[in-house]
């Protein structure tokens, strides 16, 4: 690291501390030359995670329109914006920790179904619907009818302990 006052090329760590969001790590420094002291803040250098798109081609990964797609899908339903801010987070981090630099957007479709199944069955009906390009109502229906049976039960709060169903 080159002192910013005298160019000197050595400097020694005074203070290290790591930000809340633990992304980044603020370091004081003092050169060894001129004793000037300066602030660094050190981030890991990620490598961009490319979309393969249906027709092949490639795009950086835009958590945007992930958070687009739902807040379609929750038109006119008990959301809350930080309820999208956290399914977008935890499908960026679910990506990221797959460990591949390239994903299929088919893939990230089905991550987002697969929160929206336990968050919203009116919201994940939408998102499905447009998804998987329903041609006819008989597909819709299957959807619908998949999640009226009883096997599936999302996590809501107005269900009791008392009155299981």
């Amino acid at each position: 690291m080159h002192c910013p006052y005298c160019e000197h090329t050595e400097t020694e760590v005074v203070e290290t501390r790591d930000n809340e969001d633990l992304t980044t790590t603020r370091r004081r420094r003092e050169c060894i030359g001129c004793g000037y002291r300066f602030t660094t803040h050190e981030r890991i250098e990620e490598q961009p995670l490319m979309v393969i798109k249906s027709d092949k081609t490639r795009e950086l990964f835009n958590p945007a329109k992930i958070e687009k797609g739902l807040i379609r899908a929750f038109v006119k339903r008990p959301f809350e914006p930080s309820d999208i801010s956290k399914i977008v987070a935890d499908i960026e981090r679910d990506l990221r920790d797959q460990r591949v630099f390239e994903i299929e957007s088919e893939d990230i479709g089905r991550l987002v179904m697969g929160k929206l199944k336990n968050v919203d069955p009116v919201a994940y009906i939408r998102f499905v619907s447009v998804y998987r390009k329903f041609e006819d109502a008989q597909e819709f229906m299957n959807e619908v009818q998949q999640i009226l049976t009883p096997a599936y039960r999302p996590q809501t709060s107005t269900q009791t302990s008392a009155n299981p169903q």
